[in-house]
């Protein structure tokens, strides 16, 4: 069996995918920083990562139209250029609202990196490969996920506005692409109408319908309870640096990273339904445990938890969506689920900061283990495995 991960697309798609979860993970342990210099609340912190998250849940529709009827490269190599433009232009904000401002239009250009390096995972693979290159990128994502916050917090120690630095890595990302990366494009034909008649069509079957609700739980706690709140708890309970702060995302991205790189192997052993289970279970565990951790090492257990539902959870929303839809129609799936997800990235730190500004901590993370639980119930009733 070829390596995959040594495919030079696919690289290529690597490359893109820790561009698209830069732009929130590198920020997380100066988020304690950002709200001492430019005088931000924990009510309002969430506001950085929501106006970033905004744009995407506004475009996402004609991102995923776009990509399947004029190509990837098209969408993908201007998106790398506005995403980095716009990023690193936020080093220079004076004020939260200039940072909030700017935070938006770099929000444009991550966007669809997103929904585009899914697609191309699936243009590019079939069958087994195609969940072994899902796998591989969501090690990848993992690695990016827990070197992102660590590099982040070192960043961070020279001043809050430092990890805005590294958007700038998206630039020569997108010269290469456009020169060297060679994708399979669809073959647009008939009307628009139809195209769309034909997607949604699609879409409203029960087991698709079941993955995007799925994503919605899953991102709702990802963005709240760990990347807004997790944070916060660990300053205020522990008195955590940004270095330490980036070293507990550090851990749980390890989990993320071993449970996607053994993803193929696990999908034939249990089966993809099975999976999407065993990540409610690890999410419910990661919720109970952590707002009774009584020191910051105590965390670990938990985190290590939500990073192993994290790596069982979404590379195989991802696998079975791309299996579904075809080739013509992908970009729009993709798109689909790329709405939703920017829509929990987007409304998940505002209801987490209402819940936590009326009940507590405690009620964010409660919050976090209502997500999970239906994670389980979905992956019990409306999931079926593509064999079954």
């Amino acid at each position: 069996m070829r390596r995959l991960y040594l495919d030079k697309n696919l690289q290529f798609v690597f490359g893109v995918t820790l561009m698209a979860i830069l732009g929130v993970s590198s920020i997380i342990p100066a988020l304690p920083e950002i709200m001492d210099s430019l005088s931000v609340s924990p009510v309002e912190i969430g506001l950085l990562i929501s106006v970033f998250t905004l744009p995407g849940v506004l475009l996402s529709p004609l991102v995923g139209i776009l990509a399947d009827r004029v190509g990837r490269k098209v969408i993908l190599v201007p998106s790398l250029f506005v995403f980095g433009g716009f990023g690193f232009a936020c080093f220079f904000a004076q004020t939260y609202e200039q940072l909030l401002v700017l935070r938006f239009f770099q929000g444009v250009g991550a966007g669809p990196l997103g929904v585009i390096y899914g697609t191309i995972i699936g243009d590019l693979y079939q069958d087994r490969e195609r969940g072994q290159a899902m796998g591989y990128n969501a090690s990848v994502l993992s690695m990016g996920t827990a070197a992102f916050p660590a590099l982040g917090g070192i960043l961070a120690m020279l001043g809050w506005n430092y990890p805005f630095l590294l958007p700038l890595l998206a630039i020569p990302l997108g010269l290469s692409i456009s020169m060297f990366m060679d994708t399979p494009e669809p073959k647009s034909s008939g009307s628009l109408k139809d195209y769309i008649h034909d997607a949604l069509k699609l879409m409203k079957t029960r087991q698709v319908l079941a993955l995007f609700a799925t994503t919605l739980m899953t991102f709702t706690v990802l963005y709240g309870p760990i990347v807004t709140y997790l944070p916060i708890l660990l300053n205020t309970e522990f008195n955590a640096s940004p270095v330490a702060i980036g070293m507990v995302f550090l851990i749980a991205s390890g989990f993320t990273g071993i449970a996607s790189f053994q993803l193929g192997k696990l999908s034939d052993r249990f089966g993809q339904r099975a999976l999407l289970i065993a990540s409610g279970i690890f999410y419910a565990l990661s919720m109970v445990l952590t707002p009774f951790s009584p020191g910051l090492w105590h965390v670990i257990p938990p985190v290590m938890c939500f990073g192993l539902a994290q790596g069982l959870n979404i590379p195989t929303i991802m696998t079975m969506l791309t299996t579904i839809s075809p080739m013509e129609q992908r970009g729009a799936f993709m798109a689909a689920n790329g709405l939703i997800l920017r829509l929990a990235q987007t409304i998940a730190p505002i209801l987490m900061g209402g819940i936590y500004a009326m009940f507590g901590m405690h009620a964010v993370f409660y919050s976090g283990l209502v997500c999970a639980i239906t994670i389980m119930l979905i992956g019990i009733f409306f999931i079926k495995n593509p064999q079954s």
